[in-house]
């Protein structure tokens, strides 16, 4: 007799499989090469159990912070922002164009540029139909200050968390030697934005019609969601926490509300899984390559100079492997090349992985989320225009962020 649960799983099972997304796919590849790797000695032990200890803290932060902006964009606090970012703009585009650098690079600064490329970017297509607005500027105007604004705070990017903790800087201490460096790199991406994709020959249109603010359908759930956002920037530029406990705090007020109001909306799926299987991955396996020659050819292409002339190289090579790699790996392997005391070398390094991969879809994760949130929406991107103008704002704004830098350290 057969078994009827048992026939049925295996269908099941392979409908899943075929649900993959191609990221999905990455991430298990690299998780599987870089376990590969520790267990048969390419990655010796000390140095993976390295790896696995620096990242904990981060993997927790990157789930708790991305399950907070989840929430928060359902409960509308993106949406009615969105709509008063337009209505503010009364119909000029060029007020709405400053509002928008505005409102995205806000976005990334203090909720990280992941959160920009996720949330941000569907909100913005969405109000560029709405009101006939089109589209790509928008598009564009998420995706360069998703990468471009994540300088100022450890919680911005990634890489931040693990300069800031390299160079023993609290939040505080970051922004207080980045804040000239993200002005520059966004002041260079607004220059950009409206030159390729902004002005009048570009955007096809010279007013638009502000759209009415939407109603929420849940006035508790917003108000929460967006106190507890605050919150959780207060936290971390006043109180001397950890970045994943003010996350984690500020996501538990959310989720409590969820359950309250929402109980139905707390899956698992609001859990960043193919982050959290794609983050250690790529930790392992650069460490990997790393030991089998990638430092010492990195060792000759950062040199050692603290020095201006030193920065520049190291953020052009830093912008030029994160456009070949990905900005993470990118950071982890130029990491481990500059001198202990070269901490002005270490945030050259920095910003030339923040504000350089702009040219390939892969520079950055947030960029290949970006991609794919434009594909669902139906937005179409040329990647030929993509890279061309995103080489000229990579070389620009790492150049001028690295200068503004040299001001401030």
């Amino acid at each position: 007799m057969r078994n009827d649960h048992s026939t049925s799983v295996g269908p099941r099972l392979g409908a899943r499989v075929r649900r993959l997304h191609p990221l999905d796919w990455l991430a298990g590849g690299l998780l599987l090469t870089g376990v590969v790797a520790a267990a048969t000695g390419l990655l010796p032990a000390g140095p993976a159990q390295d790896q696995m200890r620096r990242i904990g803290p981060l993997l927790a932060f990157l789930a708790t912070v991305i399950v907070l902006a989840e929430l928060a964009g359902r409960a509308q606090v993106f949406d009615v922002v969105a709509a008063w970012v337009a209505r503010a703009g009364r119909g000029r585009y060029p007020l709405l164009f400053a509002l928008c650098v505005a409102f995205a690079s806000l976005t990334t600064i203090t909720l990280n540029l992941d959160t920009t490329a996720v949330l941000l970017t569907p909100v913005m297509l969405a109000l560029a139909g709405r009101v006939g607005i089109a589209a790509v500027p928008l598009a564009m105007t998420t995706v360069w200050l998703a990468n471009t604004a994540s300088l100022l705070l450890p919680v911005s990017n990634l890489t931040n968390l693990l300069a800031a903790e390299r160079v023993a800087l609290s939040p505080t201490g970051l922004a207080a030697v980045m804040w000239l460096p993200q002005l520059a790199a966004i002041g260079v991406t607004a220059l950009c934005l409206w030159v390729f994709y902004w002005r009048r020959g570009r955007r096809g249109a010279d007013t638009y019609t502000p759209p009415p603010v939407p109603s929420p359908d849940d006035r508790v759930l917003l108000g929460v969601s967006s106190v507890a956002c605050a919150g959780f920037l207060l936290a971390i530029l006043v109180v001397d926490v950890p970045l994943w406990s003010a996350s984690l705090v500020a996501m538990a007020v959310v989720v409590a509300a969820y359950a309250v109001r929402r109980r139905a909306e707390l899956r698992l799926s609001l859990v960043p899984w193919r982050l959290l299987v794609l983050v250690p991955g790529m930790f392992l396996v650069v460490e990997t390559v790393d030991a089998h020659g990638l430092h010492g050819l990195l060792v000759r292409a950062l040199g050692s100079d603290d020095g201006l002339a030193g920065m520049l190289r190291t953020a052009g090579v830093g912008a030029g492997l994160a456009n070949v790699l990905n900005n993470l790996p990118a950071y982890v392997a130029g990491e481990a090349v500059v001198p202990a005391g070269n901490h002005h070398q270490l945030l050259a390094l920095l910003v030339g992985v923040n504000a350089g991969p702009l040219v390939t879809p892969w520079g950055s994760l947030a960029t290949l989320l970006w991609f794919e949130r434009c594909r669902w929406q139906g937005t179409r991107i040329g990647v030929r225009r993509f890279a061309l103008t995103g080489l000229v704002l990579a070389v620009g704004a790492t150049g001028a962020a690295t200068c503004a830098l040299a001001l401030t350290v």
